[in-house]
């Protein structure tokens, strides 16, 4: 039987009541499929349901084969190896024991002598330098993904789901995701916002409020069939605005022309000549057909709003986000960052960067890139301030870092409370027009921080430094599209594009650096990470 995930009607809530998806009904086979969507949607959801993490509150998940499951961040106990996450201690143990003469016969029978070289090969083929007993706390969260990566390729499942895969990946770790599913010929589900990697799926299943929908071929061929589906969206959205208009001058239209007909009646009653009689039946048909007009011109109203609504539905789902970032009026000459000489880290002679120089000179755009653990960001801790060279100088212009949870907005603050606190000159007007530039409008920007999703949390980290009246110069972006939805990352996209600003960004997305102009790159060098 071909392996197959089979969801039939299937129905999930939150605990508040708020319906994720409702008699959904979607397969996945033999294929690599990119599972994409607006953050909040239910994609998490939805793997855990076929996981078993959930169950489903109406309908029913089958299917066939083992399935394999690389999580988006998993919490490592201090005494787990990565021999633990192999779910391979007890039968690596038993290795040791023969190799030592101390395997009981029944152990030797049972014995899986090649694990320890696949194992090994697995961990080459993702780049990893460890072994078995390295302690997965001394691990970063990228070389834990890749460790299960590694995993996954020993176990060798009939379907694999990945969350995020590449979250938190240097550029080999991506390239061992993309390697890992280019040959991969079972089933796969991946939760992904790397567009790179979902240009290798075969199919990609976008999740909405209206419900599922599957494209044929990968991301961008995706995007392709979702700028035409835009496209008649708003032009179904024009005719349902047209016919709207045409059923209110029709139904005023009428009104006017029973208003002449019942002031031509009274006219001739007036007059007198008419039978009381005729005169009584004369306005009861008027009344009859005034109401029956009425009634009649408030259905086709009713249908051609509902027609109108439906259709801007379906243009706000579709219809990407805007980012608008106001002018720094940063001149090409000026210096915005210098270090000279600079020695930091964070343990007594085991400096991370050496006698390090650097200058970003006008609103250039430059990158950081580099290795898993090279210094990135030890580099940007130095330039905020929050942490002092040991020798050297660190000079700065008026800068904001905006790091990938956004801690320089307070979470328990609203949005509007935010803007205040870090631009207190700013009066009401000025402070809500601001917010509205970004997409924060009216009750909007009364929303605490901490209630908001990815991509809410970097527009409103955005709003709150950009949208002063003395913008900074130079603004520093921490792996922003990790925890963002792909509407949200193209928003993100276009503003940056439109800022004059400096722009120092830390990103393994190559697809992001390359959209939002990147001039220079600053290339950290690996540094040596320990095993044990």
């Amino acid at each position: 039987m071909p392996i197959s995930i089979v969801l039939s009607n299937l129905s999930w809530s939150t605990p508040d009541g708020r319906p994720l998806f409702s008699h959904l009904d979607l397969s996945f086979g033999a294929e690599r499929t990119g599972l994409v969507g607006r953050n909040g949607v239910g994609k998490t959801t939805l793997v855990k349901l076929i996981a078993g993490d959930l169950l489903p509150q109406s309908g029913s998940i089958s299917f066939n084969g083992r399935l394999g499951i690389l999580r988006q961040s998993v919490q490592v106990r201090a005494d787990e190896t990565v021999a633990d996450l192999f779910d391979a201690s007890e039968a690596l143990a038993v290795l040791k024991r023969a190799e030592a003469g101390e395997a009981t016969n029944e152990e030797l029978a049972s014995a899986d002598w090649t694990l320890e070289a696949r194992i090994a090969a697995a961990l080459d083929r993702v780049g990893l330098d460890v072994t078995p007993e390295t302690p997965l706390v001394t691990l970063s969260g990228g070389q834990r993904t890749r460790c299960g990566l590694a995993a996954l390729i020993v176990d060798d499942p009939d379907f694999l789901i990945l969350d995020e895969p590449t979250n938190n990946l240097d550029r080999d770790g991506r390239a061992a995701v993309i390697d890992l599913l280019s040959g991969w010929r079972a089933g796969a589900i991946v939760i992904s916002h790397d567009r790179e990697l979902l240009d290798t799926m075969d199919a990609i299943v976008e999740l909405t409020s209206l419900g599922a929908s599957r494209y044929g071929g990968n991301w961008s061929q995706y995007r392709e069939r979702k700028a035409l589906e835009l496209s008649a969206a708003e032009h179904d959205f024009a005719e349902a605005e047209k016919r709207v208009a045409e059923v209110e001058r029709s139904a005023q239209a009428a009104v006017e022309r029973q208003a002449r007909r019942d002031k031509a009646g009274r006219k001739m009653a007036a007059k007198g000549g008419i039978p009381r009689i005729l005169l009584g039946g004369m306005k009861e048909r008027s009344e009859m057909t005034s109401g029956e007009n009425t009634r009649l011109a408030e259905r086709r109203r009713a249908q051609v709003l509902q027609d109108a609504a439906a259709a801007r539905e379906k243009i706000e789902i579709l219809q990407p986000l805007t980012v608008k970032l106001p002018t720094s009026g940063l001149p090409a000459n000026r210096i915005v960052l210098r270090m000279e000489g600079v020695t930091a880290g964070y343990e007594p002679e085991r400096p991370i960067l050496r006698d390090f120089d650097f200058v970003i000179t006008g609103p250039e755009r430059v990158a950081i890139t580099g290795p898993n653990g090279s210094g990135k960001t030890t580099l940007l801790a130095l330039i905020s301030g929050a942490l002092e060279p040991w020798s050297g100088t660190v000079r700065v212009v008026r800068s904001a870092l905006l790091d990938q949870r956004v801690s320089l907005l307070g979470p328990s603050l609203s949005i509007r409370d935010n803007f205040r606190k870090l631009n207190p000159n700013a009066d009401e007007n000025a402070c809500r027009a601001a917010l509205a530039r970004f997409m924060f409008r009216a009750d909007a920007a009364l929303q605490v921080v901490s209630s908001l999703s990815g991509g809410q949390l970097l527009r409103a980290g955005l709003a709150c430094v950009l949208g002063g009246s003395v913008p900074p110069s130079l603004l520093i972006l921490d792996e922003p599209t990790n925890h963002l939805d792909i509407d949200s990352i193209a928003a993100v996209e276009a503003g940056l594009r439109a800022y004059d600003g400096a722009l120092l960004v830390v990103s393994h997305d190559e697809v992001f650096l390359d959209n939002i102009g990147i001039e220079r790159r600053l290339e950290l060098p690996a540094r040596t990470v320990s095993n044990s």
